[in-house]
């Protein structure tokens, strides 16, 4: 794809996912969402194969199908009161359709069969953008509409997404399959506090963008797309295994990494709410999460595979590429634990 028309789609998304977050008119979050849909297209179809194709053939009709039910749900409130602006008080009827709608666009279960597939079918790049920026004008206009979503329909998606995260991931080697997978147990965190604090939704997301970001440029990096490139990596750069290592523990949200901190603080939130079984079953439902991540920390940094390469120390003398972003996206993802306190004032 030649820079010109790269930066002019690129601009497209960007535009299109800015005017959802600035939008207080319901056809302009709509326009929006549209904009973004049609622009994102040809950057997963920046290798033209079948299988890129076929990835694309699929968002487009999910995305579609998601922005038809969005419309209605729109057009539902219009009737029901005379305006276009978002307000406070959705129609019931209006406000199922739209959460509905925007669970299609986000990938939360039992809506989700459309993310693992088309995270596989494009590049990493691809990837990467569809598993964080997509997620951001969804996520803003539920955050929007929070105080008026029915948690009957919200919270069984919410736990679900969890749920099927943690077990599709099981048996998996592709390393954008177990990526999507990941991203789908993530939405169900952030859809389960969106009822009770918005803001931690907010905060969940950032840490969530923060950690996919290095993970899928450590892998980028290191050119891993299964399990088995990337239990080679030890004989290119033990550094980036070491790194790997600690960030799929972070993933995992285990303490004291920076991925315990949204699951600490959506557990306690739900807690205060007096709900029990809610934040027992998504603490339990995670652990399947943390297997894979185990085993794919396990694969990389606990055992050295065979290999035609003599040269086991052949790391000592390549020169290895700049990694600017990395080294302050690493602490980000892994560190953060300490501020904990401070990020407690969204309580």
């Amino acid at each position: 794809m030649k820079p010109p028309i790269f930066i002019t789609i690129m601009s497209t998304v960007i535009l299109g996912t800015m005017i959802v977050l600035t939008s207080s008119h319901w056809l302009m979050t709509w326009i929006g969402f549209e904009m973004n849909m049609l622009a994102i297209i040809p950057i997963f179809m920046k290798k033209s194969n079948p299988r890129a194709t076929e990835a694309s053939t699929k968002y487009l009709l999910t995305q579609a199908t998601a922005s038809m039910l969005l419309m209605m749900g729109i057009i539902i409130n219009l009737l029901h009161s005379g305006q276009w602006m978002m307000p406070k008080d959705l129609n019931p009827m209006a406000s199922a359709m739209i959460t509905v709608a925007l669970a299609m666009k986000l990938g939360l279960a039992p809506f989700h069969f459309w993310v693992p597939e088309v995270t596989q079918g494009i590049p990493m790049s691809s990837g990467l953008i569809l598993l964080t920026w997509q997620k951001i004008a969804p996520l803003s206009v539920l955050y929007q509409i929070s105080p008026t979503i029915n948690p009957n329909l919200l919270l069984p998606m919410a736990i679900t997404s969890v749920l099927v995260g943690g077990w599709g991931g099981l048996n998996q080697t592709q390393l954008r399959k177990i990526l999507a997978y990941s991203s789908i147990a993530h939405m169900g965190w952030m859809a389960a506090i969106t009822l009770y604090n918005p803001t931690m939704m907010l905060l969940n997301l950032i840490i969530y963008i923060i950690m996919t970001l290095t993970t899928f440029m450590l892998f980028m990096y290191n050119s891993a797309t299964t399990t088995l490139s990337l239990s080679q990596t030890w004989n290119k750069s033990p550094l980036i295994t070491s790194l790997i290592l600690t960030l799929m523990l972070s993933l995992g949200g285990l303490p004291p990494l920076s991925g315990f901190i949204p699951k600490w603080m959506i557990i306690q939130e739900l807690t205060k709410n007096e709900m029990i079984i809610m934040p027992t079953l998504l603490a339990i439902t995670a652990l399947l999460n943390l297997y894979f991540y185990m085993r794919l920390t396990y694969t990389t940094a606990l055992t050295m595979f065979p290999s035609m390469n003599n040269m086991k120390m052949k790391w000592q003398f390549d020169n290895t590429k700049k990694m600017t972003l990395l080294p302050p996206l690493i602490i980000i993802s892994t560190m953060m634990i300490p501020l904990t306190p401070l990020l407690s004032i969204l309580d």
